[in-house]
């Protein structure tokens, strides 16, 4: 009797061993996944701010005459720690190389900016005094 009670019980599958292989097989394919994503890193070294040439000097150690000319947060141009309209800049600019024909337009812009406005501002710049603009920049 005891023999034929033992047939009637279903059979016992442990599923401790078939979630180890699935786990296993599952880390092998994210691993997989992660290596095939096809993105390269690249390796950019960036230019030191110490180690770029100085505007300010001249290749003899003179001090160059420099305009500082701000573009704060607001996207406003600034002059004297004021802000200044776009035309009155252009004049400024103008009439500053044309008493120094050596000098340098130095722009100091705010670091929150999109390169998208700093650029308009430097074409702006570049547009009145050629390849004598600087774009400062700033350690904090």
């Amino acid at each position: 009797m005891k023999f034929r009670s033992q047939q009637n019980q279903l059979p016992e599958v442990d599923l401790v061993p078939m979630m180890d292989v699935l786990m296993s097989v599952l880390t092998f394919f994210i691993i997989i996944s992660m290596t095939l994503t096809g993105q390269q890193v690249m390796n950019i070294t960036l230019p030191d701010a110490e180690g770029g040439s100085n505007p300010m000097t001249s290749e003899e150690g003179k001090k160059v005459p420099t305009l500082l000319v701000g573009l704060n947060a607001q996207r406003q141009l600034v002059m004297n720690n004021a802000p200044v309209p776009e035309a009155q800049v252009i004049t400024s600019v103008q009439d500053f190389l044309v008493k120094n024909p050596a000098g340098v337009v130095i722009l100091k812009a705010d670091k929150g900016l999109t390169y998208n406005d700093v650029a308009r501002v430097l074409e702006l710049l570049r547009d009145i005094g050629g390849d004598r603009i600087s774009l400062g920049i700033s350690g904090s």
